[in-house]
């Protein structure tokens, strides 16, 4: 597909894939939508990225794969690799946290909040060595560094918590911030999977088809809040549950499911290539995470028509309409969400108000098509443009 001269070329840096990761979804979402707008040629810059043989037309990968040992030297090695380049692209836009870039998309959010929020769960001498781990350390810094550089013209928030907080803690200055929400795809999400798969999965996990069940999708258990999902569930033994993800402690998480006396109603699938089946037999999702700033399970659950239980630290809580919020509660208030799951099994006792609520989850999903989010980029990117004086606002 030819493009007008007047394109912007860009180029997008994530450094590592995972085919489960809610930040590389996005990505792919947003290469495939941005292409199909045909004002932006795009180049990935990634150590690798599996699926970019399957779709040479649409964008390009261009492999910074620098020699490292550990975590500390593999982003740093990563960011100099960036750093270094010099391409022939209009824009670069960063996932990553790399000093010189002219656009950041902060989809993880701001690393010292998440410190603080995870420092919530941990003893005094946990949160002594976390807060001087090197890793977290060099992060921080970059993280301070990022944001106080010249070159950065803009910051593409995927909700309005990551906004304010950054501009709150970094001072960066209202016209660099852009909220632009992670799209769906309204027609593969939607609440007709429930037609396709909740007799048949729900067969397979053999859950009984009118039992009340909960979906959790999302790796890392203790940042999204799997124990407490579980301790809520304690207290409902009618209601099932199905978690989605990886965690490398995931039989830890077995094991406080038999001592809270609900494995025998909660199944742990691991990491799923479709999620989709998952929604379909599910009847409302559940994520009381520690912080999050825009999971895209969130989006698929709501757009496929599930009532959401999740934490102010969400930044899906925003979509969330003003009774919707009621189930909108802190991570570590275990009684809190007890208190929700049992309100919500008094409500879908009447089946008008079980489709009420699927309608108003469905709705809050309806207009984040994956086309009006890259109808907003493509409008910020020529903004960026228009605006600048510099050529070249790459580095």
């Amino acid at each position: 597909m030819s493009r007008p001269d007047n394109a912007i070329r860009l180029a997008i840096a994530r450094q590592r894939y995972n085919p489960y990761g809610g930040a590389e979804r996005f990505v792919a979402r947003a290469l495939d939508a941005l292409a199909e707008e045909n004002m932006v040629s795009i180049s990935l810059l990634a150590r690798d990225w599996p699926s970019a043989a399957e779709s040479p037309t649409h964008w390009q990968w261009r492999r910074l794969d620098p020699f490292y040992l550990g975590r500390t030297w593999r982003d740093y090695s990563f960011m100099r690799a960036v750093q270094n380049i010099r391409g022939d692209y209009t824009l670069l836009q960063s996932h990553e946290r790399i000093p010189g870039a002219a656009i950041f998309r902060a989809g993880d959010g701001v690393h010292a909040t998440w410190l603080e929020q995870y420092a919530k769960t941990q003893h005094p001498l946990q949160r002594f060595v976390t807060r001087f781990t090197p890793y977290h350390r060099f992060v921080c810094a970059m993280e301070r560094r990022m944001f106080a550089h010249p070159a950065l013209r803009c910051v593409i928030c995927n909700s309005r918590l990551v906004r304010d907080d950054i501009a709150r803690r970094f001072g960066v200055s209202e016209h660099k911030l852009a909220v632009i929400y992670n799209g769906i795809d309204t027609d593969a999400f939607s609440p007709e999977l429930s037609f396709r798969y909740r007799k048949q999965q729900r067969q397979a996990w053999q859950i009984p088809e009118d039992a009340p069940l909960l979906a959790f999708v999302g790796s890392g258990f203790k940042r999204k809040g799997l124990l407490t999902a579980l301790q809520a569930l304690q207290a409902h033994p009618s209601i099932y549950l199905v978690v989605a993800g990886h965690d490398k402690h995931c039989a830890h998480y077995k094991h406080h499911a038999n001592e809270l006396g609900v494995s025998g109603r909660v199944h742990f699938l691991g990491s799923v290539p479709d999620v989709r089946p998952i929604y379909g037999a599910a009847d409302a999702f559940i994520l009381p995470t520690l912080y999050d700033p825009f999971p895209n399970a969130c989006i698929e659950a709501l757009s496929c028509g599930l009532p959401l239980f999740t934490s102010p630290t969400c930044g899906a809580a925003e979509w969330l309409t003003h009774h919707q919020k009621n189930w909108v509660i802190d991570a570590l208030n275990v009684n809190g969400y007890r208190a929700a799951l049992a309100s919500w099994l008094m409500q879908i006792s009447s089946p008008t108000a079980r489709d009420k609520l699927k309608e108003d989850a469905r709705n809050t999903a309806l207009p984040h098509t994956l086309n009006a989010m890259a109808k907003n980029l493509t409008s910020l990117y020529h903004s960026i443009v228009r605006n600048t004086t510099c050529t070249n606002c790459y580095i």
